[in-house]
């Protein structure tokens, strides 16, 4: 099986447990680190599916390797294989596909709750989400949702949380990948420590950790368990 390209866009913010559930799944896959200047690849046909990590920038910066992350995402699109973005990466699957990337009046850091959709029960990926569910997030950047874009979840502070794109393309606000060990490596970064306790949520994130990252492991066990899962059908289905 070709690998599943992931895409790196900061040090500090790599696949985490989203390689864990390729690895038990013997899916392969190859870090493209972008934050040490591997370029995007022209097109997507060397790959079985795409991922794409968070990171500090801005989906709308001046930043030479976004117009091509976007055409490849197209690209990725156009040969129907398995797409999956977190955070920046959930921004830039919404701007591949005519969404907006803004800055909202709020940023969200920290544990909070998000809404499924009623649509959420009919996907094959979100079908796991209990109406009301706690994840981790950390962005001050939103997207609006793409046209004929399905949404998946929403929060209070943000409308669009995650949404499927076609059949196989997922943009996520929050971050299903985060482990304990990327968790305690953010809090490890200064200015990432810094943005935590200016927003009065570096203890709350602490205490709380505990409680939630079992279910958030479970919930992502369980979202990649069935993006692996599209990978090997689209896979089958070529050979």
């Amino acid at each position: 099986m070709k690998p599943v390209a992931i895409f790196r866009f900061a040090r500090s913010e790599g696949p985490a447990y989203f390689a864990t559930v390729l690895e038990r799944s013997s899916i392969p896959w190859t870090l493209i680190a972008l934050d040490e200047g591997a370029k995007v690849p022209r097109d997507a046909a060397a790959y079985s599916g795409l991922a794409f990590m968070g990171g500090p920038m801005s989906a709308n910066d001046a930043l030479p390797w976004i117009a091509p992350v976007i055409e490849l995402t197209r690209d990725a699109m156009r040969r129907d294989l398995p797409t999956l973005g977190h955070c920046l990466g959930g921004q830039l699957m919404a701007r591949a596909f005519g969404g907006e990337v803004t800055r909202n009046s709020i940023a969200e850091i920290g544990w909070g709750e998000v809404s499924a959709t009623p649509e959420a029960s009919q996907d094959r990926l979100f079908r796991v989400f209990q109406p009301t569910e706690t994840v981790f997030q950390w962005h001050g950047d939103v997207f609006d949702l793409p046209r004929r874009a399905t949404l998946l979840a929403l929060s209070r502070a943000c409308p669009h949380q995650a949404f499927r794109y076609g059949t196989s393309v997922y943009g996520l606000l929050f971050h299903l990948e985060v482990d304990r060990g990327e968790l305690e490596e953010w809090l490890r970064q200064p200015e990432m420590a810094a943005e935590a306790r200016e927003a009065s949520v570096l203890d709350d994130i602490t205490v709380r950790s505990g409680d939630h990252l079992p279910r958030l492991g479970g919930l992502a066990r369980d979202v990649f368990g069935a993006f692996c899962a599209l990978i090997d059908e689209r896979a089958s289905s070529l050979r």
